[in-house]
């Protein structure tokens, strides 16, 4: 699907691309409701008015070119051209609160630069998203007037420029990387917060949009008949694992609470 994005990216050029790694942002994650990878936000106007679940290559197609053309505008001034572009810049610089922009992805950096950058994040153990500057010329040529600096790759922290690779190495020797960028939630923690976050936690398969098994709606009713949940006295989440979702999540919380089954 990455492929895909890249070639939709140089087709639309109106439109941004993103990309975001779901256990890096777990907070964007719960927003959204993301059970499942791929899955496809679309937005305008900040307000999201479509998505897709699953690597669909010929619906992705349909979605992005039935919604960049109605985003199509007839073409203005330098000036408002300018000040777009300065507009699209700044949400894909705050689109996370780590952002890289490099010469491909972080699986496939396609430079020695971006390579080494990605290393010294991931070796440090820095929760970041990324943004392939090939994607997108406007935002390769752009990016560098905007926060003036004429290489690749940059790296953005809450939305100020960090610097090139050059910078993240000294950071590093001095032991300040570390405060800088923010650290990836281990995923231990991750589970154990997702444990405790209500007093009665059920991890199940299926979500709200797909029909559950006999045995998981029975299960639901009742716990629902509990008498001490329905008078709010407790609350009680679901966490649904879709059968395409992470298979990572689901085997490190079978080995947390040493249980491997789930149906």
């Amino acid at each position: 699907m990455n492929e895909v994005m890249a070639t939709l990216a140089k087709e639309h050029t109106q439109v941004t691309f993103v990309q975001l790694e779901a256990e890096a942002v777990p907070e964007v994650s719960e927003k959204y409701e993301i059970s499942s990878v791929p899955t496809f936000l679309f937005f305008k106007n900040s307000q999201k008015v479509d998505r897709l679940d699953g690597a669909h290559a010929p619906e992705l197609t349909k979605k992005v070119q039935r919604h960049a053309s109605s985003t199509s505008v007839p073409a203005g001034s330098n000036d408002s051209a300018k000040e777009d572009l300065n507009v699209r810049l700044k949400k894909l610089i705050n689109a996370a609160p780590c952002m890289l922009f490099m010469k491909g992805s972080p699986k496939e950096p396609r430079c020695g630069f971006s390579k080494q950058m990605v290393e010294i994040l991931n070796k440090h153990g820095i929760s970041f998203s990324s943004f392939d500057i090939f994607s997108d010329e406007e935002v390769r040529q752009g990016l560098k007037t905007y926060s003036n600096w004429p290489t690749y790759p940059q790296l953005y922290v809450a939305g100020e420029l960090i610097g090139g690779l050059d910078i993240i190495k000294e950071l590093e020797a001095s032991g300040e990387l570390d405060t800088v960028c923010p650290k990836a939630q281990k995923l231990e923690d991750r589970l154990k917060s997702l444990i405790n976050k209500a007093p009665v936690m059920l991890f199940m398969k299926g979500n709200k949009q797909v029909r559950l098994p006999k045995y998981f709606a029975t299960l639901k009713q009742l716990l629902s008949l509990v008498p001490l949940l329905n008078k709010n006295q407790w609350f009680w989440e679901v966490i649904f694992f879709l059968f395409g979702a992470s298979v990572r999540n689901r085997r490190a919380v079978s080995v947390l609470s040493d249980c491997n089954i789930y149906s």
